[in-house]
């Protein structure tokens, strides 16, 4: 156990919103104003995949990783209940070239500020329930899928048809349905075509104001 109270905060959008920069940002400027590092920690959706890699044939085919079925959210709700309890846990480790979860696990201790990284964290109310403050990053189409385009082509190994297809037929129809209407779950809904600077600042303040209370 821990001798310190966490918050936990979600940071939400659609694929490609800035999410993952909101939340990196947020991270280094909370652990810049608490005067050193360690203070917090990112926990993405993205760990919690599903193997499906038995039954997968292609991007934008059979396998939907854009539903939340893909996504094993009683284990992430368990493991936030879990950092929040001052207990550590055991991350998943997925790989998206071969879409298979590895046997090892990435040691994940609890910290006072537990940053949740997601596209649908909060279309999810056992994860909802779990966080103190969420933040919903609003981005149009367009950018969302230049974005994801650049990200799938130079880091997880994707083709640009397969990329274009799964966006199509999956990413979209997805977004639609469970994604964009999740934000009215969200503390606050920012754009995420601007620089995130300021707003970064504020939460990271609001947040280190909260765990002096």
């Amino acid at each position: 156990m821990t001798n310190f109270s966490t918050r936990v905060i979600g940071i939400s959008g659609g694929s490609g919103s800035g999410k993952t920069t909101f939340a990196r940002g947020l991270r280094e400027t909370f652990e810049s104003l608490q005067g050193r590092a360690g203070m917090s920690g990112v926990l993405a959706q993205d760990s919690y995949y599903i193997d499906q890699s038995h039954i997968f044939r292609g991007d934008g085919e059979n396998v939907n990783f854009d539903h939340p079925d893909s996504l094993d959210f009683p284990l992430l709700a368990m493991h936030i209940g879990e950092l929040r309890q001052g207990r550590s846990i055991q991350v998943p480790i997925y790989d998206f070239p071969t879409h298979q979860r590895k046997s090892e696990r990435s040691a994940f201790e609890p910290k006072p500020l537990i940053i949740v990284d997601g596209t649908l964290i909060l279309s999810q109310p056992k994860i909802q329930e779990l966080l103190d403050w969420s933040i919903f990053i609003e981005t149009s189409e367009a950018t969302r899928y230049e974005r994801r385009f650049k990200r799938d082509l130079v880091e997880r190994g994707r083709t640009p048809e397969g990329i274009r297809k799964q966006f199509e037929r999956q990413v979209k129809p997805m977004h639609d349905l469970f994604v964009e209407p999740s934000k009215a779950c969200a503390t606050e809904v920012i754009s995420g075509e601007t620089n995130f600077s300021d707003q970064v600042l504020r939460w990271a303040k609001k947040i280190s104001g909260a765990l002096e209370c």
